[in-house]
């Protein structure tokens, strides 16, 4: 029996080492993916047009730009400094995929370079350059590296005065936009503004979108029926509030948390079970705790709360 129990250990150890492994090839293929795509974003959208990216990336390219020096050996130089101090920081594990990362980038640099400009129209250059960038920078960030060495100086602070992140960031990134409007033209530093504020936004998408948490909350007749079918068909446990209508009485109040793609699954589902039933959909801009999703063969509906409700 014991022999039987060792085999299945080991087993599941050898399974979860498969899975670890592959993990972390995907890791690296996102990082290599990312890493691409963010620096074809800036040689072929934005330095062409005199926009700048933020941080250590728009330093290089105000430095290339009066030195005639390579951005690719410029990026990641500066960068070492960064990588240093995020190694003491956070840790070996992001100083290899902060590394690896800005070493692919500046790679791709250089790869994209020689090649044809995609426009010289400054404003399709901040939009699809935005996006580009965004987008290669939030799969960066999703897999655990970096491209930009000042968002480690941004935590250090945060560590050390409680200051945010993003305002430390967005603090560097206005001075380093202004130095841009002096050394080049005020044009340009607003087009990297704007470019700036697309690719923050294609980032926050794509490291929080598809997962981005919605509070929904449903009045109905039925709270138990309903919410027993939330969790058999979708998984998602339910918590029961007793209310009272103002003019149509007790009512049950379900409140669920679920991801945007789930939204649609639940609306179909409410409308079979109560057409009538009142639903409220919210976001939710920070979640505490592993409780919101469970397997079917967990226990039934979360425990009954009480408040009340007026329609």
């Amino acid at each position: 029996m014991s022999g039987n129990n060792g085999s299945a250990a080991d087993r599941a150890a050898g399974s979860g080492g498969v899975k670890a492994m592959f993990k972390r090839i995907w890791e690296y293929l996102l990082l290599t993916f990312g890493a691409a795509v963010a620096a074809f974003a800036v040689e072929e959208f934005l330095v062409p047009n005199t926009i700048l990216d933020g941080g250590v990336v728009g330093v290089g390219i105000i430095v290339s730009r009066l030195t005639g020096a390579k951005l690719s050996l410029l990026t990641f130089g500066l960068n070492l400094p960064f990588m240093i101090v995020g190694y003491k920081i956070l840790g070996r594990d992001f100083f290899l995929k902060a590394g690896y990362s800005m070493a692919v980038f500046s790679a791709f640099l250089e790869v994209f370079a020689p090649l044809a400009n995609m426009t010289t129209e400054p404003l399709l250059a901040v939009c699809f350059g935005g996006i580009l960038l965004g987008a290669g920078v939030g799969m960066v960030i999703s897999a655990g590296g970096c491209l930009d060495g000042t968002e480690t100086v941004a935590i250090l602070i945060n560590r050390r005065t409680d200051f945010p992140v993003g305002r430390t960031v967005l603090i560097i990134n206005v001075a380093i936009y202004t130095v841009a409007g002096f050394v080049f033209t005020f044009d340009s530093a607003m087009y990297s503004l704007l470019a700036y504020y697309i690719a923050s936004k294609v980032l926050d998408f794509i490291d929080n979108g598809m997962n981005q948490a919605k509070a929904a909350m449903i009045i109905t007749n039925d709270g138990a029926a309903i919410a027993d079918m939330i969790y058999k068909r979708m998984g998602r446990t339910v918590t029961i509030l007793e209310g009272e209508g103002l003019i149509s009485g007790r009512k049950d109040v379900l409140y669920c948390v679920l991801n945007r793609l789930e939204v649609y699954e639940l609306k179909k589902l409410i409308k079979e079970a109560d057409a009538s039933a009142f639903i409220a959909i919210n976001e939710i801009s920070e979640i505490i705790g592993n409780h919101i999703k469970k397997k079917a063969a967990d226990s039934g509906v979360q425990s009954e709360n009480r408040t009340k409700e007026v329609d």
